[in-house]
This record gives C-alpha cells, sequence and structure tokens, in this order.
C-alpha cells in the first residue's frame, strides 16, 4: 500500500469514507460525525496538502489529515510553543478494518511530524467516544486534558476536546510513501 497526497478528485470519497464511518460510529452509539462535514472546508484541506490518502491499488483504504495548524480553542499557548503535528479525520474504510491501518497511519504521522522538527504528534479527539479515546491510549498516546464546553481558549462547545499526544518518533509504518516531503514546522 501506497501514501499519497490527496487531489481535489479525491473529495468525493472522502466525503462517502466520512459517511460511511458515521454510520459505523453511530451502530456503536456514538454521535460522532453525525453532521455532513462541509466539501468546501474538506476541498480547502485537500488544496492545503494536509490530506493524505492509502492506496491499495486502484482503491482508496483510508485517509488521514495532518497538519501543523491546531484546532481553534484546544491547546494552550504554552502547548502551542512547541513544534507539533495535528492528526485529523483519520478514517478507514470498512472493507479494510482490523488490518491495523489505523495504527499504521498513526505511525506514519508521527514518522512525518518527526521528519518535519516536530516534538509531538497530537489530537483531538470527540469528548463523548470513550471507545476511540482507548484506542489511541493502546497506540501510545498520552491523554492530556478534555476541554468541555465553555472551557476552550475561545469559548463555545467542545464535541471534540479529548486531548492526547505522543512523541514524534521515526517508525517503520510498511507503507510506501509518495507523498511530498514535509517542511520544518515551529513552535
Amino acid at each position: 500500500m501506497r501514501i499519497t497526497a490527496a487531489v481535489p478528485s479525491d473529495l468525493d470519497q472522502l466525503l462517502a469514507f466520512r459517511t460511511e464511518a458515521a454510520s459505523w460510529i453511530s451502530k456503536l452509539g456514538s454521535d460522532q460525525w453525525s453532521r455532513p462535514y462541509p466539501a468546501d472546508r474538506l476541498l480547502a484541506t485537500i488544496e492545503a496538502g494536509t490530506v493524505f490518502m492509502v492506496r491499495d491499488g486502484s482503491r482508496t483504504a483510508a485517509t488521514i489529515t495532518l497538519t501543523p495548524e491546531a484546532e481553534e480553542g484546544l491547546w494552550s499557548a504554552e502547548e502551542l510553543s512547541e513544534p507539533s503535528m495535528f492528526v485529523n479525520k483519520l478514517t478507514v474504510s470498512r472493507e479494510y478494518a482490523h488490518r491495523d491501518l489505523g495504527a499504521r497511519l498513526l505511525d506514519w504521522a508521527g514518522d512525518r511530524a518527526y521528519r518535519s522538527s516536530a516534538k509531538w504528534l497530537r489530537l483531538d479527539a470527540w469528548t463523548s467516544n470513550a471507545a476511540l479515546q482507548r484506542y489511541y491510549l493502546r497506540q501510545n498516546f498520552e491523554h492530556v486534558r478534555t476541554v468541555r464546553e465553555g472551557d476552550a481558549v475561545n469559548g463555545g462547545p467542545r464535541v471534540s476536546g479529548w486531548l492526547a499526544q505522543r512523541s514524534a518518533r521515526p517508525a517503520d509504518h510498511g507503507f510506501i510513501d509518495e507523498s511530498p516531503s514535509p517542511q520544518s514546522v515551529q513552535g
């Protein structure tokens, strides 16, 4: 399997992944991703070069967004002063479930973060999705804190405010990485 940067023609596939994931997560009892994600915002992240696709021949198995930009209002100024990369929208096609792709993608992200001189690989997860939180803990992330409604730096509701991080580090993720080389991040 290979990792490539997403291109605008991947938009429909990414929206379908999100719909598929929301349906699966709903059956597990979570409301995560129950609202449709705006296609124009997703297209903007593709055009910014922060969305990556796992390709298995002509099929797409998974996707991850990896950016040096933190979700507004979650991380403190002190934390943001440390060079970090942030994981968003990690999604594995149900067809490829139980093949450890999520863990391998997190390893790839940590390796890419390391190569971009980041200290941390960080993420935020749905505050009510305990199963997802346990998954990230099993992937060696450490829970930093949970930002709830009204706690956010800039106020407002937080449905995805469970914050976790692990050190950026080299990893043997097993993918053929065809994405552009990462740029150095600053804290």
